[in-house]
């Protein structure tokens, strides 16, 4: 029953997998620059490191916002953000993974009667109006780096378009780093307060509680960007405006940076001893930064072709992504408390322990841990020969390819 209630988050990981890698690779897959199966399996490893290795602090700010104390609350918040995503995405409506679950966990506060902080939310909603202006900024500031290194060195354009083809493969490794790190909260973020684990040592390394939680979550989004992500990939980036192939390397690196900013506690950390203020550790909507992006070289290059349309339907749904998402998850909640009588949080006595959970783990922790252990151990080594046989693929298709091209070249002589 337990593992039951985590299937909601790793749905909701797979969602993002399966929509938001698209704002990774979209461009160079789309433009045939970089095979789909090398772009799925650099960005399946990728993402699952940023999540375990740096999703610890856009999860905490995500829990000063609410600190959903029962696993019924978590899986109920969870499938709210879930289902909200998949309704607007099915309606052709923008939508943030992140807006759905800061507003399903504001649903879950006001079912409870806790406090919802509103400065934690104050600058949440900040970052989705700075995060897409910085993207932007970025994008702007790289793009001009780009063209001007272009003109002094005179590169030939064939040898030019193969270093951007490595640039792009670089830089979506970065991106989909950054995007685990940054947005793994999304995922798991409600599941750690009301979810206790034993430290999982695999000899290498050891794994908290948190961490085999993202790491879960980290394998969902690599689910989703193997198994559902191509065709979003191959149809990105015509939406707004048309990239060139420098700027489709400009506009992946210029959101990577983003994401990776709001997602660095170091980074964060190395701004308080400058005494300058803390960067704010918050999960940002991949999907909008990368519109910052292409709108800031768009703007650059002259507003003419920018699809201000789209704009205006993402500021609607910075407004209808909450707030349908604390809808649902508020009746939601109401129903499954009273119609299958199960826990979904209490409210928090200040002073009292924030969280514990009612489903009887406590009576026997080593239990879920143990099957918790299996069951990571086994998506790993999935997560390997998956990864193993794409690369197989991919080398039997340049084979293929290698070979059709030599037996074209023998018959043109």
């Amino acid at each position: 029953m337990i593992l039951f209630f985590l299937t909601s988050g790793l749905f909701l990981g797979w969602s993002l997998g399966a929509n938001d890698a698209s704002n990774v690779f979209g461009s160079a897959v789309g433009s045939r620059m970089i095979s789909f199966r090398k772009a799925a399996v650099v960005a399946s490893l990728f993402v699952i490191l940023g999540a375990v290795i740096q999703g610890a602090g856009t999860s905490g700010t995500l829990g000063k916002l609410g600190a959903v104390n029962a696993l019924g609350g978590s899986f109920t918040v969870a499938l709210a953000a879930a289902v909200t995503v998949y309704m607007m995405t099915k309606f052709s409506m923008p939508v943030s993974t992140t807006q759905a679950i800061v507003g399903a966990i504001i649903g879950w506060n006001l079912f409870t009667g806790n406090p919802t902080d509103t400065a934690t939310l104050s600058t949440i909603v900040g970052t989705w109006i700075s995060g897409p202006v910085l993207g932007a900024i970025f994008a702007i500031l790289l793009y001009m780096l780009i063209v001007r290194i272009k003109r002094r060195l005179r590169i030939h354009m064939i040898l030019f378009e193969s270093y951007i083809k490595t640039g792009l493969l670089i830089a979506g490794a970065f991106a989909s780093y950054s995007l685990g790190a940054n947005n793994i909260a999304n995922v798991m973020g409600v599941f750690v307060p009301a979810f206790r684990l034993d430290d999982l040592d695999l000899g290498i390394f050891t794994l908290s509680s948190a961490q085999q939680l993202f790491l879960l979550g980290g394998l969902a989004i690599a689910a989703g960007i193997l198994t559902y992500s191509k065709k979003v990939m191959e149809t990105v980036g015509s939406n707004i405006v048309n990239l060139t192939s420098e700027a489709a390397l400009v506009v992946v690196l210029a959101q990577s940076l983003v994401l990776f900013i709001f997602s660095s506690s170091a980074l964060s950390g190395f701004m308080v001893k400058l005494g300058l203020p803390p960067i704010p550790m918050v999960p940002v909507s991949s999907s909008q930064v990368i519109v910052g992006c292409v709108i800031g070289i768009g703007l650059y290059k002259g507003a003419r072709n920018i699809n201000f349309r789209l704009l205006g339907q993402i500021a609607i749904g910075w407004i209808s992504t909450p707030l349908m998402a604390g809808l649902l998850s508020f009746f939601s909640l109401f129903f499954i408390k009273n119609i299958f009588n199960i826990d979904t949080g209490h409210k928090i006595i200040s002073g009292a322990a924030e969280g514990t959970l009612n489903t009887g783990t406590e009576a026997r922790p080593w239990n879920i841990s143990e099957v918790m252990k299996y069951i990571i151990l086994a998506a790993i080594i999935t997560g390997i020969i998956a990864a193993v046989y794409y690369y197989l693929l991919e080398r039997k298709r340049q084979r293929e390819l290698r070979k059709s091209e030599e037996w074209f070249w023998k018959n043109i002589k």
